[in-house]
């Protein structure tokens, strides 16, 4: 489960850049070709911020849905996952979206 390391580096960074603050509020964007699963992120949180100063603050994620282009034909897509083919039959697709893991906000006292 690489979500445990990715996790302990999102409270470390937070950690971080909050110094002597208390952390209340944590906010994420995880896309959903990114290959992190959120609800996994979820469960180590708590573990991940035991005895820092994240410790009881809340976790909010927003999943970003997975998006492309195709090259071929130009058409939008929306794409549940990293197989990657257009109704056109090319498998030449640009993601634009849905890659993302990134600390969105994060809110202190």
């Amino acid at each position: 489960m690489h979500e445990l390391a990715i996790t302990e580096s999102l409270v470390a960074a937070v950690a971080d850049h909050t110094g002597d603050a208390r952390v209340t509020r944590v906010s994420l964007e995880i896309g959903r070709l990114s290959g992190v699963v959120p609800d996994s992120v979820r469960f180590c949180f708590e573990l991940c911020a035991k005895g820092t100063r994240l410790e009881g603050a809340a976790l909010e994620i927003a999943e970003i849905p997975g998006e492309g282009r195709c090259r071929a034909c130009g058409a939008a897509l929306v794409l549940e996952d990293l197989i990657l083919l257009c109704e056109c039959g090319s498998a030449d697709v640009d993601l634009t979206r849905g890659q993302e893991l990134r600390i969105k906000e994060v809110e202190v006292t």
